[in-house]
């Protein structure tokens, strides 16, 4: 594709403006001049709702880190991936083959596999609703008045129990005033992006709000074989609301948001030579690819994503305030994914997802003199279906079917409150009921020829005996656990808050999506029946102790927090190929298992300090030590431990990062306003994509050793920065971005099906990428 003239004039500026920042801006921090203001010596102080109710962050006995959204549209942030770099112990990532389906894990926590029945060990929320589904959850950042990541369980302050954390998107109430503000960004890769929002009262009680955004950008790879771009993104987004504010007391907002993915898919790197007789060899492309695989029963790769919710804030009194939420929320996926990354069936998997939920949470809060607290009853209903099918084209070719319908229901009561003992010194207690239950109907079906099978596309398709046929009746399962948490909150000295607190977590049992009763010998074996009990919940008992300080009358301020987390029957999925009576590959099942035993433990640093009006230094520190004490797996007869073999994925065992902005007044256009030049560094450790990484005595695993190997991705540095001029009104900004300034090469996913499958595939972050934006307000 011909690059358009006026991207290629702004590569150009951009990249003689990036070369030569470092000579150009040495000025004097104290410079004043065209009638800038003064920067306050005070660090701006932000207001979260961590434990739902506003207060400063530092005063929240917990690690909690947030970004306010002037911080983000300064930063031009493009997604939350992009704050893995900043919030310690903390992965945010698209997950493999997507664009739009988010992994996210903190301390070790999470959970890789989008397919139905896995739940996640990260909470995502819109507001104060769920997000029960990772599908969709990856969206661009245009409508935000902070994002707040809270590290540790969360069972006590949120409606669904979270226990590995929380990454919560707070958008912005509408303006009293009538206002309308326009954004947009131009970039390489023929990057342009607009976003549209405007709001207006319509009465003195009711006003009404609208944002439509839409994200482009080409490829940062091609498919040398058709042409089509690879990692290019076309995504639209909308958001509406409407807020009833009748009187002071009483507040009542309806919102509803429509995402729309219609991004090429995102084909993986071939890590392997192709199968004999072409023998292709990896390419020199790492974003390039020879995958054929591009529809879904005739659809295009696509994700819609769309939602409601209604929101009441009641105040009763002073004191006590009653909250309402409602919320439905669905997404449908076609997502092509070419396991082999070649122009052959070898390894592939066409496969389509949707899911819907309702939800309802009460809230009651209340704030005294000498007590607060909140207590919830939180209700969701979700169902989460996928099927797919996997094409084998090894021998005579096959089709694996499999389709999932699962079912989920929950409730609980929960409770936190906290007493102050004295002006320094407060205790406090939470606990949580929770009852989780889940429905699945499982189905699994091996078809000959690579056309695919009945479900998707492929009518004449001639099935054999289905491997797996359990229907809800089957696969029913109930989990109960009650959570407590106890902390306490000492005020050393005015300027520092020590902070202790046990929790628990639980995130309930379920069913493997890939379950293979022929795998197990049949339907009615011991390993078969013992399978369709499903995998154990998940446990998690959390010990944090953290300081938090306020320096030097304002200017500088300090985060540390040391954590170790008791963490049992860790929920790890997998797959592994399967055999006729020939000893030929007819197949793969699932080998989803419980790890019974891990700890967890670590060390968390951040720091902001105002050195001077104008120069302002950021930095994080951490460190984790997340290790399997106990993995029991079948090897023949016998079982064998093999937690020696394993490493936590998506969890570096040190991460850092430095930042610094330096900001002085600059006349533009007539105006008065600031400058600000800022630079970050981030550093990860060394980050394994999957579980087992040594020899481990059982042959299935073994296999895997040297495919996960090759996607680990060894330590790396990133270097981003930014320069933004803002009016003194705030009213316009424009900033030139870059990111990834070095063009660094890292994985940030793969799969691994070598051995029979002969396919090892990575996914690369983004290269260098630099733009142009602009912000006007009305």
């Amino acid at each position: 594709m011909r690059v358009p003239k006026h991207i290629f004039i702004l590569r150009r500026s951009v990249a003689a403006v990036m070369l030569t920042l470092p000579a150009l801006y040495t000025a004097p921090a104290m410079a004043q001049s065209g009638g800038g203001e003064k920067a306050d010596s005070e660090i701006d102080k932000v207001i979260v709702t961590a434990r739902k109710r506003a207060e400063l962050i530092q005063d929240v006995p917990g690690a909690v880190t947030a970004l306010s959204g002037a911080q983000l549209e300064k930063q031009a942030l493009p997604d939350i991936t992009a704050l893995t770099d900043i919030v310690p112990n903390t992965t945010l990532k698209a997950s493999r083959g997507t664009n739009t389906t988010l992994t996210a894990f903190i301390r070790g926590i999470g959970q890789q596999d989008p397919v139905a029945g896995y739940e996640q060990g990260v909470g995502i929320y819109l507001d104060d609703v769920y997000l029960a589904r990772p599908q969709g959850a990856l969206t661009d950042i245009y409508d935000l008045e902070r994002i707040e990541v809270l590290r540790g369980p969360q069972g006590t302050l949120y409606g669904r129990n979270t226990i590995g954390g929380a990454v919560k998107y707070v958008t912005r109430k509408l303006s009293p005033k009538p206002s309308f503000e326009i954004k947009g960004a131009l970039g390489n890769y023929s990057q342009h992006d607009l976003v549209l929002k405007g709001s207006a009262p319509i009465s003195d009680m009711l006003r009404v709000g609208a944002t439509v955004g839409t994200f482009n950008r080409d490829g940062f790879g091609k498919n040398i074989v058709n042409g089509h771009d690879n990692y290019n993104k076309e995504v639209g987004a909308a958001r509406v609301s409407a807020e009833l504010v009748p009187n002071s007391d009483l507040f009542i907002r309806f919102a509803a948001d429509y995402t729309r993915d219609k991004s090429e898919p995102k084909q993986g790197y071939r890590l392997l030579n192709g199968p004999p007789p072409a023998n292709e060899a990896p390419l020199d492309g790492l974003y390039d690819t020879r995958a054929n695989l591009y529809k879904v029963n005739g659809h295009e790769q696509q994700v819609t994503t769309k939602g409601a919710a209604l929101t009441i804030d009641y105040n009763i009194n002073a004191e006590t305030m009653f909250k309402s939420v409602t919320a439905h929320r669905s997404s449908k996926s076609y997502a092509p994914i070419d396991f082999d990354s070649l122009n052959a069936a070898l390894w592939e998997a066409p496969a389509i997802y949707s899911d819907k939920q309702d939800s309802q949470e009460f809230q009651l809060t209340y704030t005294g003199a000498k007590w607060h607290g909140v207590a919830g009853l939180f209700y969701m209903k979700t169902n989460a279906f996928n099927e797919f099918d996997v094409l084998y084209g090894a021998g005579a070719g096959l089709s694996l079917l499999t389709r999932d319908d699962i079912d989920s229901k929950t409730w609980a009561v929960y409770a936190d409150a906290s007493y102050n003992v004295s002006d320094t010194f407060n205790v406090s207690v939470g606990a949580r009921w929770t009852d989780d239950e889940r429905e699945a109907a499982i189905f699994k079906r091996t078809y000959l020829g690579l056309a695919g099978s009945p479900n998707l596309g492929n009518p004449a398709a001639i099935g054999l005996a289905p491997n797996t046929d359990l229907g809800k009746d089957a696969l029913h399962r109930k989990d109960k656990k009650f959570t407590p948490k106890l902390g306490f909150g000492w005020k050393l000295a005015p300027e520092h808050n020590l902070y202790g607190s046990y929790q628990s977590g639980f995130k309930g049992g379920m069913f493997d999506p890939r379950m293979d009763l022929t795998a197990s010998g049949g339907p009615n074996t011991p390993a078969s029946l013992e399978k369709r009990k499903g995998v154990k919940p998940e446990e998690v008992d959390a010990i944090e102790l953290g300081l938090k300080s306020s320096m030097h009358g304002g200017r500088l301020q300090t985060n540390a927090a040391l954590f170790y987390t008791d963490y049992k029957n860790v929920q790890i999925p997998g797959s592994i190929p399967t055999f006729n009576a020939q000893g030929q590959v007819n197949g793969f099942a699932g080998t989803l298992t419980n790890a019974g035993k891990a700890k967890i433990k670590g060390l968390e640093l951040e720091a902001i300090a105002r050195v001077t009006d104008g120069l302002s230094l950021n930095g994080m520190l951490s460190f984790v030590n997340a290790d399997y004490k106990e993995w029991m797996v079948a090897s023949g007869a016998n079982l064998i431990n093999v937690a020696h073999s394993a490493e936590f994925q998506n969890t570096p065992k040190k991460a850092a990062n430095l930042g610094a902005t330096y900001e002085w007044p600059v006349s533009l256009f007539g105006r008065g306003g600031s400058m600000s030049f800022n630079n970050s560094l981030s550093y990860k450790d060394k980050v394994y994509q999957a579980e087992i990484v040594r020899l481990t005595g059982v042959a299935s695993l073994d296999a895997l050793v040297a495919q996960n190997q090759m996607l680990a991705q060894g330590g790396f540095t990133l270097w981003d920065a930014g320069l933004v001029w803002t009016s003194a009104d705030r009213r316009l900004q424009i900033g030139l971005h870059g990111r990834n300034l070095t063009d660094k090469r890292y994985k940030t996913a793969g799969y691994a099906f070598g051995g029979f499958f002969n396919t090892v595939t990575t996914y690369y972050g983004d290269p260098r990428t630099y733009k142009l934006t602009a912000s006007y307000k009305f």
